[in-house]
């Protein structure tokens, strides 16, 4: 049924309106302005109250129409804006709101006083309260829905809990999570944040050409996971509209899934461990699967630089751990004999503090 054809059935519904007004509603009307004439029903009057009733009926839809969709408009852009994630939680509040005035109906119409003014106000106010209160505890409903593990856990048939792995952007440019989920010594779901797709699409849209190259290599690194690689991967489509900052979005993010961040972002580590937040760093993975060097051991490298400090020699491992050797600044360019003196392990890598082999045998 088209606007035209509701609007014609509205004009009838105004004429017999009008028709059955006119024989009690309208003289009454009448004789109310204008005491001192008297005014009979007639056919004449009759028929005026069907034409301004069908008239008047006829434009009652498109009054209507108007008035909902300019009332009604930003509410349906803040509903159609809203994440599933952050509406499911909302509506449940609303209809436990309403379970409750539901619940308190019966006692409130035993208030002749009141009327039906109270209960539904009261079911407006519960309604409202309850959508806001959902809204509002969403995270903690989601964690106690989704996250929380109840007495079946104890059965040792029952699947463990898959954990999510947050990545972040530092991760994905980096592109060495590929090759470990690749290898199969990553478990569980593979998060990436639509804010974090947001940041690699303005990186890889930037005008500096290494920023663009950077942004490009971590979208290619993402489609490379989902098409290529057998790993669960989801796109978490929410957001924090409060926050700013994409790495305190994570660390958020992170306490409401109960998951891990993947990051080679020194920062973002020290972060997450402030805030509690459990951290898979892929430096430290590149550094634990290192050959371990100890103290007093001899290695075969070549200086290829000077040191920060006078006399020293800078050489690297095939592993790209960086060697200061003692001493070594005579020796660029040459292949030698080192004795390890002291290894310094961080997060941000591996230091070998050595000496040249020739030199220690002198001393």
């Amino acid at each position: 049924m088209n606007k035209r054809s509701i609007q014609r059935l509205f004009a009838v519904m105004g004429a017999i309106i009008g028709y059955q007004a006119s024989d009690s509603i309208v003289p009454s009307i009448l004789r109310f302005l204008a005491p001192q004439v008297k005014i009979e029903a007639t056919g004449g009057i009759a028929i005026a109250t069907m034409i301004a009733g069908a008239v008047v009926m006829y434009w009652v839809p498109v009054a209507l129409t108007r008035f909902g969709a300019r009332v009604l408009h930003p509410g349906e852009s803040s509903l159609a804006q809203m994440p599933v994630q952050d509406l499911i939680p909302a509506v449940c509040g609303l209809i436990i709101g309403l379970i409750i005035s539901v619940l308190l109906f019966p006692s409130l119409s035993n208030l002749s006083v009141a009327g039906w003014t109270l209960p539904f106000l009261l079911t407006v106010a519960l309604g409202a309260a309850g959508f806001r209160l959902g809204y509002l505890k969403r995270e903690e409903l989601a964690a106690l829905v989704f996250h929380k593990r109840g007495p079946a856990s104890n059965n040792k048939t029952s699947k463990p809990m898959e954990v999510h792995k947050i990545l972040d952007t530092s991760v994905i440019i980096d592109g060495r999570i590929a090759d470990i989920c690749k290898t199969g010594f990553i478990e569980g779901i593979l998060v990436i944040p639509e804010f974090v797709l947001e940041e690699l699409q303005h990186i890889a849209d930037s005008p500096d050409l290494l920023k663009r190259n950077r942004g490009r290599r971590g979208l290619d690194i993402l489609n490379k996971i989902q098409k290529e690689l057998d790993v669960q991967v989801l796109i978490y489509e929410g957001d924090f509209e409060d926050i700013s900052e994409v790495d305190s979005k994570l660390v958020k993010l992170a306490k409401l899934l109960r998951g891990k961040v993947i990051t080679n972002d020194f920062n973002l580590n020290k972060v997450c461990e402030l805030q509690g937040v459990s951290v898979l760093n892929i430096n430290d993975l590149a550094n634990a699967v290192k050959p371990v060097v100890l103290p007093g051991e001899e290695i075969l490298v070549q200086v290829i630089k000077d040191g920060k400090e006078h006399g020293q020699g800078v050489a690297y491992l095939d592993d790209g751990t960086m060697i200061v050797v003692e001493g070594g600044r005579d020796f660029i360019g040459s292949t030698l004999d080192v004795m390890v003196t002291s290894v310094l392990q961080t997060s941000a890598g591996r230091m070998i503090f050595a000496k040249p082999k020739l030199l220690e045998k002198a001393l």
